[in-house]
Formats: structure tokens, C-alpha cells, sequence
């Protein structure tokens, strides 16, 4: 299986959390494969930096764990019409998120969040409370 891994779950996973440590059962099967898209790095990076935590240790750790993939024009495109749809459902549903769907359609893939945006959605592995 290929699975998407959100922002969410990363930094649950570098904090600790019990989220966390669902997607950290995800990456030990060692059955799957796992992409970054990389517009959540910048996500990641504002999180350490914010919280005095080495970005390029979280950084090592993403390259380790999964593939990371451009974001192509074509999924912004994709995105806005799809961020247009969903916000339909889901107030403040961001543009990376449908970054995210919109690859996700692509690959015919999951995608593993534990942000609330995603709860309920198809194809989500959703690992939040």
C-alpha cells in the first residue's frame, strides 16, 4: 500500500503523541511505501522552528521513512478546484490539504492524517482522537 503522510501526523510522530506513535506502527510494518509532499516541509520547518526543535534531524527522518515528491502545477490546479469543493463541507479546508487529496487521487493512494479536516474522508487513514 502507498500512503500519503500529512504534516499532522510527522509532527505527532516527532513529538511523541499517541498519534504519533500510530503512524510510527505504520512506518515499522515496513510493507508500505510513504510520500512527503514537499509543501509540508515548509509546514514542518515553521514547527521546529517555532518549537527550538532541529529541523534537519526531522528532515533526515522524513528522507529515512518515505519518498518526497514536488508539488506540480498541475496538483495546485487540481487543489484549488478541489479545496473549492470540499470547503463546501469543511470550513478553512487549506490548499495543502488539497494538495494532498489531489495526489492522492493521482496515486490512488491513502492518505494518513490525524488533522480534523481529514476525519471521515475516503481513503483516509485517520489516526487523530
Amino acid at each position: 500500500m502507498v500512503y500519503i503522510v500529512d504534516t499532522h501526523s510527522w509532527i505527532e510522530y516527532f513529538i511523541g503523541s499517541e498519534q504519533g506513535s500510530e503512524l510510527n506502527k505504520f512506518l515499522e510494518k515496513g510493507d508500505s511505501k510513504f510520500i512527503t509532499m514537499e509543501c509540508c516541509l515548509s509546514e514542518i520547518k515553521s514547527f521546529c522552528l517555532k518549537n527550538n526543535l532541529d529541523f534537519n534531524k526531522s528532515l533526515d527522518t522524513i528522507r529515512e521513512n518515505s519518498f518526497i515528491l514536488p508539488v506540480l502545477r498541475e496538483h495546485w490546479l487540481n487543489a484549488a478546484a478541489i479545496r473549492l469543493e470540499m470547503r463546501k463541507k469543511i470550513k478553512n479546508f487549506g490548499l495543502i490539504d488539497a494538495i494532498l487529496v489531489a495526489k492522492q487521487q493521482e496515486l490512488k493512494c491513502k492518505i494518513i492524517s490525524g488533522d480534523p479536516h481529514f476525519k471521515g474522508m475516503k481513503n483516509v487513514v485517520y489516526i487523530g482522537a
